[in-house]
C-alpha cells in the first residue's frame, strides 16, 4: 500500500522508505511516474507491503534541502525505516560525499539501502564493497581539494598577494576603549562594528601581549576637543521635552 508521508507516524512496525525525484516537472524521460513504478515493482516482486513512497518533482539535485527527503530522513533517525530504496543515486544524492554521508547515516541507525540502477544493496557483501569504494573516493576528493587549496594560498602568498579577507575594523580604538573599561555592547555602538569583530581584535590584542610583539597603531582617535559649559542662569533654563528612539531587534532592546 502507498502511504501519504505526511500520516507515516502511524505506522506500527517499521517499513521500507521508496525515494524519486525529478529536476523539471513532468519533462524528463525517467520521470517522477517511471521511478515510481520501477519502486513498486521492486517491492511487489520482494513481496513488500509495508511501504511509503516519498517524492520531490521539479526540484534540483544539487539543494541541500528537499521538502520529501528531509521528512524521509526524520522518518529515519526516529527509526521508523528499515530499508530506504531510490531509483539511482543521481536521483537520490547530489555529490559524492552526500551520498556517503547517508550511507554513513543509514550504517549508523541500522537502516539498509538500495539503488536500483546501480544494483547496489548495503546488506549484500558487494554493496558494503562499493561502500568502501565509495568512501575512499570521497576522501580521495577532499584531499585533492585541501592540497589544491594550500597550494594556491603557497603561490599567492609568494608573489607578495596578502591571503585572507582585508581587516576594515579599527584595531586602536577597540583596544583603547576596552582598556577604558566599556563593555562589547558600549564598544561596538562607538567603534561601529561587531561584538564578534570587537572578541577577534582583543583575542589577537592578548595573544600579542603574551608573546611580547603588542603591535603599534596609528592613532586613529581624536583628541576630545573640552569646552566649558557656558554659565547660564538658573531663571532662563527652559525645559524641553527630549525625543527617544526605540529600537527592537533578536530579542534585545536597544534605546
Amino acid at each position: 500500500m502507498d502511504i501519504d508521508p505526511r500520516v507515516v507516524k502511524g505506522l506500527d512496525k517499521k517499513y521500507v522508505a521508496l525515494y524519486a525525484r525529478t529536476s523539471v516537472a513532468g519533462k524528463q524521460e525517467k520521470g517522477l511516474d517511471a521511478q515510481v513504478r520501477a519502486l513498486r515493482r521492486y517491492c511487489q516482486e520482494k513481496e513488500i507491503t509495508n511501504y511509503a513512497i516519498f517524492e520531490d518533482e521539479g526540484i534540483s539535485g544539487t539543494k541541500d534541502s528537499r521538502p520529501a527527503l528531509n521528512k524521509m530522513m526524520q522518518e529515519v533517525m526516529a527509526g521508523r525505516v528499515e530499508k530506504v530504496v531510490v531509483y539511482s543515486f543521481s536521483r537520490y544524492a547530489r555529490s559524492t560525499t552526500h551520498l556517503l554521508n547517508a550511507l554513513t547515516t543509514f550504517k549508523k541507525v541500522g537502516v539498509s539501502f538500495l539503488s536500483l540502477s546501480e544494483n547496489l544493496d548495503t546488506n549484500t557483501p558487494l554493496g558494503l564493497t562499493v561502500y568502501t569504494i565509495i568512501s575512499a573516493l570521497a576522501q580521495l576528493e577532499r584531499d585533492l581539494i585541501s592540497e589544491r587549496v594550500r597550494n594556491g594560498l603557497r603561490a599567492a602568498k609568494e608573489r607578495g598577494v596578502k591571503v585572507g579577507r582585508k581587516k576594515i575594523r579599527p584595531s586602536q580604538l577597540i583596544r583603547t576603549l576596552r582598556k577604558s573599561g566599556l563593555t562589547y555592547k558600549s564598544i561596538s555602538a562607538i567603534a561601529k562594528v561587531s561584538q564578534g569583530a570587537i572578541a577577534t581584535e582583543l583575542k589577537e590584542w592578548k595573544k600579542e601581549k603574551a608573546e611580547g610583539n603588542e603591535q603599534i597603531f596609528p592613532s586613529d582617535i581624536p583628541a576630545p576637543e573640552v569646552i566649558a559649559p557656558p554659565k547660564v542662569d538658573s531663571q532662563e533654563i527652559i525645559q524641553t521635552p527630549v525625543a527617544m528612539e526605540v529600537r527592537y531587534h533578536s530579542g534585545e532592546m536597544a534605546t
